[in-house]
């Protein structure tokens, strides 16, 4: 169950990522930094659904590991364009929430299966 949430939390947040960073390549300065943005933000969903097809608990393992670590640089990348204007505080708070619960989520998930192993 804990993970289905996971896959669709994940999924939303990819979603939310595309559209935050479509608006601002539209609609304010473009930059550069938004592909980073991109990539890491939609990473975390596309590890998380491979781990559903992992090879072996450790390949499962691996991948949530990736996921939280481009959920780590998810947030960064916001902080940094909070930071900088490029979104608003309420836009940073707002996805800075949604990628904490991914975070807790996905920790929960590694130490668990961890520690059926």
């Amino acid at each position: 169950m804990k993970e289905n949430k996971l896959i669709e939390l994940s999924k939303m947040f990819a979603v939310d990522i595309v559209n935050l960073c479509t608006d601002i390549k539209e609609n304010r300065k473009g930059n550069v930094l938004l592909n980073q943005l991109l990539r890491s933000g939609t990473s975390i969903g596309a590890n998380i659904h491979e781990a559903n097809y992992a090879s072996s608990k450790a390949d499962f393992i691996n991948k949530f590991q990736i996921a939280l670590k481009e959920c780590y640089e998810s947030d960064y990348w916001l902080g940094l364009f909070k930071e900088t204007k490029m979104i608003t505080e309420i836009e940073y708070a707002d996805m800075y929430d949604k990628c904490s619960k991914i975070r807790k989520l996905l920790i929960a998930s590694i130490n668990t299966a961890k520690g059926n192993q």
